[in-house]
């Protein structure tokens, strides 16, 4: 074909390129200059720490709406070393995120150690119309977030070597699908880690501070996040399609690294065909038999009144999600012969958990952190001072919601994880907008959007390289300049999009979640 690009396929002026460059140049600087996670909450833990001894000093109070006078409680004191020293043990193992997101991960884990997941998400790119390879593609990315991050190292690859098979531009599908997995990270049909993940970090926030709090479920943005699903299979593929492949133009092989456009997809084998149909099955059967718990009005998994909302069924869905994916990873894994004995299971289950291994040394330092921060009471003067000048200043609606969105975006450039960012902006918005009496789960919304649309801009995202180097793959000539370019209009009007529809559900006051309402 006839090259009609320049530099990896982009068109964008060179000048405006190097303004992109140097923007992202000085994120990247910023970003390393910061600790890792784990030493930052370190560090503000102590910022904390010297903070309340300055503001105790000062007889810093603050009077709540309830004319509850609170002080500020010196960490550095003998009073403070205590705490410090005797809740060290609680703070870190009580975390509400520590247990769920390891109970999911033996379910999420085994599943994707037997090969369950990438051989579902290879089947759902290969062999379909024409027509539809864009939107399916869009829809597997966002789906497979379920698999963590294991879907931005399986699917980008696949689109390439498919659009590249039906005569699309091999960087497009590079692209579009990276954006799904990315920027969509958040979104599914599905309760996934995410899900799971957020929810405890908000609930130990918002419990810490309110005792008579409820506590916030990974069910809670599923009414949200689920809409997101569909919103954002339309959003990219119009990015897709009417900016990104324009612009590539046509796709000039002669680039391309040898061998990479002989690759082919690897055909699904019989068994693993077989695998997955009696996965399904199995699956089917066993949400079967838990509907059968739930549907009844006298059934075991209803509320003491007949309610599925409040429900043992919805404070004990992550048990119940468990034991849905043990069997689709253990039924698929014997019937596709990656599991060949029961003493298999633990061992691929232990796999899981040592990839968790960062994880759970993150979640110590953070726990400190959050602990100190309420127990100096620091977020309750935060908290109500800020509603009030939000109050003040007549920003108490969805458009202090949308700012912390933007807020969300703009830090995610610097700090890549998300339980890491959430932890971090968590003990500080959470109670703030909780005194202007939103619903917490409506507040991590917020979070969860501004965090997502941006993860493909983030210079310091580990991911962002891998596809640079996917993209030089295809077209040696491609550079950082050029993704980030390709990425800023995904990224912008995903966000723009976002927010939109953020706007639009809260003002027709839909609920984010099962019988969660956007005020308290």
């Amino acid at each position: 074909m006839e090259n009609q690009t320049q530099n990896g396929g982009s068109q964008k002026p060179e000048k405006e390129e190097g303004k992109v460059l140097r923007f992202l140049s000085a994120i990247e600087r910023a970003g390393n200059k910061l600790p890792d996670p784990f030493m930052l909450f370190i560090y503000l833990a102590i910022f904390i720490a010297i903070v309340s001894w300055i503001m105790s000093m000062l007889g810093v109070s603050v009077t709540t709406p309830e004319n509850e006078v609170v002080e500020v409680n010196n960490m550095i004191s003998e009073e403070g070393l205590i705490f410090a020293l005797s809740s060290m043990l609680e703070n870190f193992t009580g975390f509400a995120p520590l247990g769920l997101v390891l109970v999911m991960m033996f379910g999420i884990g085994l599943a994707q150690h037997v090969g369950f997941f990438e051989v579902v998400m290879r089947g759902m790119v290969m062999n379909i119309p024409k027509s539809l390879v864009t939107y399916m593609i869009i829809f597997t990315g966002i789906l497979g977030n379920i698999a963590s991050d294991a879907a931005m190292v399986i699917i980008p690859p696949l689109a390439a070597m498919i659009y590249y098979s039906i005569g699309k531009h091999p960087i497009a599908g590079l692209l579009t699908s990276f954006v799904a997995v990315s920027a969509g990270f958040t979104a599914n049909f599905l309760i996934a880690g995410t899900d799971v993940l957020l929810s405890g970090i908000s609930t130990e926030v918002i419990q810490g501070q309110y005792s008579d709090a409820r506590a916030v479920s990974p069910l809670d943005n599923w009414y949200f996040m689920a809409a997101s699903t569909i919103m954002l299979v339309v959003v990219v593929s119009f990015v897709s399609k009417k900016l990104i492949e324009p612009r590539l133009g046509n796709y000039d092989s002669s680039f391309a690294d040898k061998g990479i456009l002989n690759e082919q997809i690897e055909k699904l084998r019989p068994e693993q065909k077989r695998g997955v149909r009696n996965a399904l099955i199995a699956a089917g059967v066993y949400i079967i038999l838990v509907s059968l718990l739930i549907v009844p009005s006298n059934a075991i998994l209803r509320g003491e009144e007949g309610t599925i909302i409040p429900s043992p069924f919805l404070s004990n869905i992550v048990p119940l999600i468990l034991v849905l994916f043990i069997i689709l990873a253990v039924v698929y894994g014997f019937t596709a012969g990656t599991l060949k004995k029961i003493s298999d299971i633990p061992e691929k289950m232990g796999i899981a958990m040592k990839e968790m291994s960062g994880f759970i040394v993150l979640v110590f330092a953070a726990a400190q952190f959050i602990a100190y921060f309420e127990w100096t009471n620091i977020s309750t003067i935060i908290a109500v001072n800020g509603s009030v000048a939000l109050e003040n200043m007549n920003v108490t609606g969805v458009g202090a919601m949308v700012g912390f969105t933007f807020i969300s975006a703009i830090v995610n450039l610097f700090i890549t994880s998300g339980s890491a960012l959430w932890a971090l902006l968590a003990p500080v918005f959470l109670p703030m907008f909780y005194q202007l009496g939103y619903d917490p789960a409506y507040t991590q919304v917020a979070f969860r959007m501004g965090d997502s649309a941006f993860n493909i801009l983030s210079p310091m995202s580990p991911y962002v390289v891998m596809l640079l180097g996917f993209m030089k793959q295809y077209d040696k000539r491609a550079g950082l300049g050029t993704l980030m370019s390709l990425m800023l209009p995904f990224a912008v009007i995903i966000l723009i999009a976002w927010i939109i529809m953020f706007v639009v559900w809260s003002l027709l006051g839909l609920q984010v979640g099962p019988g969660v309402d956007i005020r308290l």
